[in-house]
């Protein structure tokens, strides 16, 4: 497994663990805010190493590979609306929340998360290995 892999699952894990302790406290705690804005600033960052790191190997690959570039399409299709839901909640939430649309919010938030995780980690980092040994 490359370094980049290596550390972009390593970020997944602090995401994932972040999250759960947002859950664990109740987001109207002051330290579930600061952990919640720690989140952000978290998935921002791993967003953009993605982007100046994993995506410009992999659209170079994709030049020769069509069904890697049809993956790819999929992939950014599915970035775009789970990261306008994540920033949106961040912002949202930024300030506390509590009740059912909280919940509700937060349970998209990190079905959405965890399924694109699973994807990045089985099909996109998988293809940049190979690429990339």
């Amino acid at each position: 497994m490359s370094k980049l892999v290596q550390e972009l699952k390593q970020d997944h894990v602090n995401l994932v663990n972040v999250l759960n302790e947002i859950k664990q406290l109740g987001i109207s705690s002051k330290e579930a805010q600061s952990k919640l804005m720690s989140a952000k600033e978290g998935l921002l960052a791993h967003l953009k190493k993605e982007d100046e790191q994993l995506y410009p190997v992999l659209h170079k690959a994709a030049e020769q590979d069509d069904a890697l570039k049809r993956t790819l399409s999929t992939f950014a299709k599915e970035m775009e609306e789970i990261s306008s839901f994540a920033l949106d909640f961040f912002q949202k939430y930024q300030s506390g929340g509590e009740g059912f649309d909280f919940a509700k919010d937060f349970g998209k938030l990190l079905a959405g998360l965890g399924s694109r995780i699973r994807r990045e980690e089985n099909i996109l980092y998988s293809a940049y290995d190979r690429i990339n040994p």
